[in-house]
């Protein structure tokens, strides 16, 4: 199927939209940090107590499917969970482990390095494995900043720098592109997290505002339920993986 469908490459005005886009959530999200709503879950308080007795919940953060930009679409998630018993100290301990990313996250996270710290900004490495009717292997680099608002509210701020797609992965025939070419199932992702120790456990909050191609009528019946539901699914899969790794490391 992958052959079928034809290879497109990142287009200046794409990702000029994306930009544009990351600066005003930014920017939103930048005025609740010192609010007394630090956490999306606790906008209500149904969704508040449904995080708390432990179900993950992920929902669009605006509208109600991605947003259409030139040649592309933008997909803005936001999810939430409770580990009982942990604390943002051990919470922080598994997410900049990133070289055991690899085993934290995986299927979906293949290979994991940190690449260079400076005080709270990381750069990081991760391969990723984006599989729903077709596989898709991607090199991804990010630059991570945390941050701290008080001892119980900490966060952190993750921006890709780099994708590329990698064909044969793991094989001698293995050859990765150039960034931004190819199927463009994953062109940028920004991950926007916040912890808040409360409630005799630690809330483990991420807001992923990603960028993908638009979908080609040819195979939207084929490509768009993976190019819609990924998001939410990786969304899901790190959380609950993180929350599982807290509780573990207690």
């Amino acid at each position: 199927m992958a052959e079928e469908i034809q290879a497109v490459q990142l287009r200046p005005e794409t990702l000029a939209a994306f930009e544009a886009y990351i600066r005003e959530a930014e920017a939103a999200m930048d005025e609740t940090l010192q609010g007394p709503r630090f956490l999306w879950c606790d906008a209500e308080a149904k969704r508040s107590e449904q995080v708390r007795q432990g179900k993950i919940i992920a929902e669009f953060c605006a509208g109600k499917g991605p947003a259409k930009v030139p040649s592309g679409l933008i997909h803005d998630w936001v999810g939430a969970a409770f580990a009982p018993g942990g604390t943002v100290a051990g919470l922080l301990a598994v997410i900049q482990n990133y070289d055991n990313h690899k085993n934290t996250y995986r299927p979906e996270v293949i290979e994991s390095k940190l690449l260079n710290r400076n005080g709270s900004h990381f750069q990081i490495y991760l391969r990723v494995l984006k599989k729903k009717i077709i596989t898709v292997v991607i090199d991804s680099e990010h630059d991570v900043h945390y941050y701290v608002v008080d001892p119980l509210r900490q966060g952190c701020r993750s921006r890709t720098t780099r994708t590329s797609e990698v064909d044969d992965a793991g094989t001698p025939r293995e050859r990765v592109k150039a960034p931004d070419t190819g199927y463009g199932f994953l062109w940028r992702l920004n991950s926007y997290w916040r912890f808040l120790e409360r409630d005799g456990g630690v809330y483990m909050e991420c807001r992923a505002v990603s960028l993908t191609r638009d979908i080609p009528t040819v195979f939207r019946l084929i490509v768009g339920p993976m190019v819609r539901s990924l998001p939410r699914d990786a969304l899901i899969h790190t959380l609950r993986a993180t929350r599982e790794a807290v509780v573990a490391g207690q």
